[in-house]
């Protein structure tokens, strides 16, 4: 991730001096990094020791209730029933999509896989408010400390390096599967919010289903029908919602990608080429007096207000 954000923006020839992740944002991304880099893997591999795979695969679906209910509650990310509804129906398709009749009821390890949906779901909120700045940089840093701790906490734990060709193998699946995810992961929850997001992602299982499908053919169960039926249903309820009212908007500084459109209205103190998009730290209302006007909107960076 790190030789694809240098090549990018060698690419793109990106001024990065006015990219820097500032000071005041740490705070944030340590607390998601420690809760879903460090605390929630580790807390899944321990808890898959005593749990069967039907189970987990159970439990992991309240990683999307866990982040939707605490961007609700402790956020104050706005929803209706119709944006609810859709969460509800993407999270039973979960279910459906995992569900194996006869499966064990609740084994020991079964709070241990929930405590470490709980610790991805602080991560998804955590890392909604640093969502404003560079995602790659933020994909390298989580990258870099969890997988450098979990290593070295594996490694104190008795295990052995594995051969060259299956840690190849398992750092190709963690550049697509953590890392290009993960940017994409935080570019959501810059433009939709955590709620929202984390309900799309958790769709990610029925993808799996239909690649193995794909990959191995053999007719899907009925189960995986239902399963698709729910997502699907889920799905366009969100896309579908409208929301819209006045609302104001109050200064605001941080560091993305954007075009100079009627939330960007702002002077440069930089040399500046005239490109759009372009990406530098900015300050909403620096330059202008604080907007207020009504448009459809979802609850991303620029409309994080109370109703």
């Amino acid at each position: 991730m790190i030789l694809a954000r240098r090549f990018k923006h060698g690419a793109t020839g990106q001024q990065t001096a006015h990219n820097r992740f500032p000071l005041h944002a740490v705070p944030w991304l340590a607390g998601a990094i420690a809760a879903g880099g460090v605390a929630g893997p580790a807390l899944l591999m321990l808890g898959l020791n005593t749990t069967p795979a039907a189970t987990g695969s159970l439990l992991l679906n309240l990683e999307g209730v866990f982040t939707a209910l605490i961007a609700w509650i402790v956020f104050r990310e706005n929803v209706d029933l119709q944006v609810f509804l859709g969460m509800a129906a993407i999270v039973a398709g979960g279910v459906a999509l995992s569900w194996q009749p006869g499966a064990a009821g609740l084994p020991p390890g079964t709070l241990l896989l929930v405590g470490a949906c709980a610790c991805w779901a602080v991560d998804n909120n955590l890392t909604r408010k640093v969502s404003t700045h560079d995602a790659m940089f933020i994909a390298c840093i989580k990258g870099l400390v969890a997988g450098s701790v979990n290593v070295a906490l594996a490694l104190t734990l008795g295990a052995r390096w594995p051969n060259l060709s299956s840690v190849a193998l398992a750092m190709l699946t963690g550049f697509a599967g953590y890392g290009v995810s993960l940017v994409l992961f935080v570019v959501a929850l810059r433009n939709l919010g955590t709620a929202r997001t984390g309900a799309y992602f958790s769709v990610a299982p029925l993808f799996g289903v239909t690649l193995s499908w794909l990959l191995w053919p053999e007719l899907p169960p009925l189960l995986f029908w239902v399963a698709a039926a729910l997502m699907t249903l889920g799905v366009w309820l969100h896309i579908r919602e409208r929301h819209e009212h006045p609302h104001t908007h109050e200064p605001l500084e941080h560091t993305h990608r954007h075009r100079h459109d009627a939330h960007h209205q702002h002077e440069h103190d930089f040399a500046w080429d005239g490109e759009e998009p372009h990406t530098h730290a900015h300050h909403h209302a620096h330059h202008h007096a604080p907007i207020t006007h009504a448009h459809a909107h979802f609850p991303d960076i620029h409309h994080r207000h109370t109703h």
